[in-house]
């Protein structure tokens, strides 16, 4: 069985043929990317809206969040904080 011979210029041929491929596909990703950089960019923008008023709980105002009072008063046997006194930390009399 005899080897094909493979010359130099067929070598240099294929590799630039492959090359041509590998460029064509790099502009054409980025005349795509170019071309559609609005939509591209609100889709993001719009998929990261979603994701933070998923973790909110489904956004402001929709009856997720508590009203105030009857939510959020403290037990009975919770003990209550200070009142009238700084948590010992001076307070400055003046600013002048």
């Amino acid at each position: 069985m005899k080897c094909p011979k493979i010359s130099f210029n067929t070598f240099a041929n294929v590799l630039a043929s492959v090359s041509a491929i590998g460029l064509a596909g790099i502009v054409s990703a980025g005349t795509y990317v170019y071309i559609n950089k609005d939509a591209i960019i609100d889709s993001v923008k719009q998929q990261a809206i979603e994701a933070v008023m998923g973790q909110m709980g489904g956004g402001l105002g929709g009856g997720s969040l508590p009203i105030g009072t009857p939510e959020l008063a403290p037990p009975a046997d919770q003990a209550s904080a200070p009142q009238g006194s700084s948590m010992g930390l001076p307070v400055p009399s003046s600013a002048f």
